[in-house]
C-alpha cells in the first residue's frame, strides 16, 4: 500500500466539470489549502484534424466490437458506449446487473445515469438489448425507463430483453444485505443489488426468467420455491403466504408491461450479424472484478472480460472483433479486497475529490491509488485488446510528479511476473514505482493529442511502452466532447 506525503495540489482553483452549479466553492479538507470549483472551461470547436482522426478511429473498429473495464469498474465506459453507438446499429450489454453505473452526457450537457439500459439509448437510432446473460430488477428497469421518457428519450420499440435472461427479485437484495452482515469482517462490500444471490438462484437451476412471465400459471410455484429455500436459510428473512400473493399481483403487472421488451434476443444478435449490422457490446464491471480472473472473492459474479460476451449474447467468437479496454488514468475501487497502488491518508482523499470518485450507482467513495501496470497488463492479456480508452487524464493535471506502479516484488525483492491470485500476497507485495513529472496545467478544451502538454503526451506514451497496447481515446473531462482521438 502507498501512503504518499508527496503528492500535492497548488491552492488554486481545480475545475470540476461535474458539480451543476455553477462558480459554488467547496473546500477539502482544512489541512489543505485546496479550493474545488465548477467553473468549466470552454473547449474551442474540434478541428478537422480532430474530426478526421476521430472519424478514422471509429469507421475502422470492426462488425462487432466491444467496450470493457480493464480495472475495478467506474473507469467511464459508458461515455465511450454513448459516442461510438452513433456508428452502431446495436448495443448490447452482456452481463452484470443494475450494479453497474454509467453515467453519460447528451448533447445539451443533461446528465443520465443508467444501470441497465444500454448507453447507446440516447442516440434515437440505436437498438439497445440486454443480454441473457444479464440479471434484470423489473422496478428498477422501469424506474429507469420512466426516467428517461420524462427527460424526453423515447424507450419505444428500442429496448429488447432477452427472454433467457434471469430476474432478480426484491427478495435477492434482502439475501445480500443479510449475507454481508453474516461475513461481518470478511464482507465482499458489495452493491447490494442482489446480484449474487440471483446468480447464485440461477447457477442452483431454480431461477426464474424473463420468458417465465408469460406462464403466470406456474409462476407462483416456482417463486414460492426460492423464497422458502431463503427463509429456510436466513433466520431474519421473513416470509409468509401473504408476501408471496403481492409478489405474485405485483409481477402480474410487470409481466403485462414487459412483453413487448421480450425477444429471443440470440436469434435478434445473430440475424443482425448475418445482415451485417454494426453491433457494439457494453460491458458493465470490469476485468479485476471478473468471478473467474479477479480478486476473488472481493469480484462482482459474472464474467466482464471478452469471454463473457459470447456466453451473455450468445453470438459466436469468431464474429467478435475489436475490443476497446477502458482504463483510468489513475486507479479507483469500491469495496473491500486488495489494492497494491492505493494512495492512503490525504493523498488519496485530493485524488478523490479532483475526480469526484463517488459511486453511480451506490454514491459510495471510491477507493484511489496511482495506475496499476501490472494489473493492466493482466488485463490486456485476458482480453486481447486491440487498443485502449484512457479517461479522466485531466484529473491529474494539478500534480507536481505522478506515480506509475510498473511492478510487483516479494518482501525478499525477488519479481512477480503476473498479477497474483493469492491475496496474502497481494496484501504483502511491494510495488516499484516509476515517477512522472506532472503538467500542471488544464487540459479539459484540449482536442487535439499534439496540444497536450509534453509531460501529458510522455505519461500516455509510456503506459502504452509499457502494456504494449496503443491508446486510442483519451478523456479530458465528463462530456462527450471532451475526447482525445490519437
Amino acid at each position: 500500500m502507498n501512503s504518499v506525503s508527496s503528492l500535492t495540489l497548488d491552492s488554486h482553483a481545480i475545475c470540476n466539470p461535474q458539480l451543476h452549479h455553477p462558480f459554488s466553492f467547496r473546500r477539502l479538507p482544512p489541512a489543505r489549502n485546496v479550493v474545488v470549483c465548477s467553473a468549466k472551461p470552454v473547449a474551442p470547436p474540434p478541428t478537422k484534424l480532430a474530426a478526421d482522426t476521430s472519424a478514422a478511429r471509429i469507421s475502422s473498429l470492426s462488425q462487432v466490437s466491444g467496450v470493457l473495464g480493464c480495472q475495478w469498474g467506474d473507469e467511464g465506459k459508458g461515455k465511450l458506449v454513448d459516442v461510438l453507438a452513433h456508428h452502431f446499429e446495436i448495443v448490447a450489454r452482456c452481463q452484470g446487473g443494475a450494479n453497474a453505473g454509467h453515467t453519460i452526457y447528451n448533447a445539451e450537457g443533461k446528465k443520465f445515469a443508467l444501470h441497465l439500459v444500454p448507453s447507446g439509448i440516447l442516440n434515437e437510432d440505436t437498438l439497445c438489448v440486454i443480454g441473457n446473460g444479464v440479471v434484470v430488477h423489473l422496478p428498477g428497469l422501469f424506474k429507469e425507463i420512466d426516467g428517461l421518457e420524462s427527460n424526453g428519450v423515447s424507450c419505444n420499440g428500442r429496448i429488447l430483453i432477452s427472454d433467457r435472461a434471469h430476474l432478480l427479485f426484491d427478495f435477492h437484495q434482502v439475501v445480500d444485505g443479510l449475507r454481508e452482515a453474516e461475513l461481518a469482517k470478511s464482507f465482499i462490500g458489495t452493491t447490494k443489488r442482489g446480484i449474487g444471490p440471483c446468480y447464485s438462484s440461477k447457477v442452483n437451476r431454480n431461477g426464474i426468467r424473463v420468458g417465465d412471465l408469460r406462464y403466470m400459471d406456474t409462476f407462483p410455484q416456482k417463486l414460492d420455491l426460492i423464497l422458502s429455500e431463503a427463509a429456510l436459510r436466513f433466520k431474519d428473512f421473513k416470509y409468509g403466504p401473504d408476501v408471496l400473493k403481492e409478489e405474485v399481483e405485483k409481477y402480474k403487472r410487470y409481466a403485462e408491461r414487459l412483453e413487448p421488451f421480450i425477444a429471443d434476443t440470440v436469434h435478434v444478435m445473430n440475424e443482425a450479424i448475418e445482415q451485417k449490422k454494426k453491433i457494439l457490446v457494453e460491458g458493465g464491471q470490469a476485468t479485476m472484478l471478473d468471478i473467474d480472473f479477479g480478486t476473488y472473492p472481493f469480484v462482482t459474479s459474472s464474467s466482464p472480460s471478452a469471454g463473457g460476451i459470447c456466453t451473455g449474447l450468445g453470438i459466436a467468437p469468431r464474429v467478435v472483433g475489436d475490443l476497446i479496454g477502458v482504463v483510468k488514468a489513475y486507479t479507483t475501487r469500491v469495496g473491500s479486497g486488495p489494492f497494491p497502488t492505493e494512495i492512503l491518508g490525504s493523498g488519496g482523499d485530493l485524488l478523490r475529490f479532483a475526480g469526484q470518485e463517488f459511486g453511480t450507482t451506490t454514491g459510495r467513495p471510491r477507493r484511489c491509488g496511482w495506475l496499476d501496470i501490472v494489473a493492466l497488463k493482466y488485463s490486456c492479456e485476458i482480453n486481447g485488446f486491440s487498443s485502449l480508452n484512457l479517461t479522466k487524464l485531466d484529473v491529474l493535471s494539478d500534480l507536481d510528479e505522478i506515480q506509475l506502479g510498473v511492478s510487483y516484488k516479494l518482501v525478499d525483492g525477488t519479481p512477480i511476473k503476473s498479477f497474483p491470485s493469492d491475496l496474502r500476497l497481494l496484501e504483502q507485495l511491494k510495488v516499484e514505482y516509476e515517477v512522472l513529472p506532472g503538467w500542471k496545467s488544464d487540459i479539459s478544451s484540449v482536442r487535439n493529442y499534439s496540444d497536450l502538454p509534453k509531460a501529458a503526451r510522455h505519461y500516455v506514451e509510456r503506459i502504452e511502452e509499457l502494456v504494449g497496447v496503443p491508446i486510442h481515446y483519451i478523456g479530458v473531462g465528463p462530456g462527450r466532447d471532451a475526447l482525445i482521438y490519437k
